[in-house]
């Protein structure tokens, strides 16, 4: 039991630390909305590295042959998501600077907490590296000896308790960085910088 916990922790973490474009969308959300929104959007990462991490613990290395064929389209389509959202976060930015609006909230009104929560659990779906991950991580553990429903729900269980808790904390970070750039100048830079690390991600994703 304390195996599966100390694994699910582990991989939670090691799946979740390394700051990608995902993350770095996330931050900037945050930065740009709220705290809660934040919250959501983190959560919403979380849960869809638990979901890999369910998917993976019980479909093992099957599950990672069965999407061999379809990583290329997959990492297509989440590279194209997110060269999307840079873009258009980039092209608002710039909009609203001219149009003297980033001090104020009002137009376009911010994403729904709800609304953050689904964009960003549907971005993390896309990435096939997680499942991959996870599975290899499984893979590893049954070639030794079998792991019972209950070893595998706490791996789950941790897996996503570590993942949620990084993700809160960058969306803390993000909450901190919006309210210490205040000015438009300031938020206009914020988004440009975010835009521009997004997209280099998302074309490195394709490299």
């Amino acid at each position: 039991m304390t195996a599966a916990l100390v694994a699910g922790l582990l991989a939670g973490y090691g799946i979740a630390v390394p700051v990608g474009a995902v993350a770095t969308y996330l931050v900037s959300l945050t930065a740009r909305t709220s705290l809660r929104t934040g919250i959501c959007a983190a959560l919403g990462v979380a849960t869809a590295d638990g979901l890999y991490a369910l998917v993976a613990a019980l479909g093992g290395s099957a599950l990672a042959a069965a999407l061999r064929p379809v990583l290329v389209p997959l990492c297509w389509a989440s590279a194209l998501v997110l060269a999307f959202l840079a873009v258009r976060g980039a092209v608002t930015a710039v909009r609203h600077y001219r149009g003297h609006r980033l001090a104020t909230r009002s137009a376009p009104p911010p994403p729904s907490p709800a609304r953050a929560y689904l964009a960003l659990l549907g971005i993390t779906l896309l990435n096939p590296t997680t499942v991959i991950y996870f599975a290899a991580l499984v893979l590893g553990t049954r070639a030794t000896e079998a792991v019972s429903p209950l070893e595998q729900g706490v791996f789950v269980l941790a897996a996503f308790a570590a993942s949620a808790s990084w993700q809160l904390l960058l969306a803390g970070g993000g909450a901190l960085l919006g309210q210490v750039l205040t000015g438009s100048r300031g938020r206009l830079v914020t988004a440009l910088v975010s835009s521009g690390v997004i997209l280099l991600l998302a074309v490195r994703m394709l490299l």
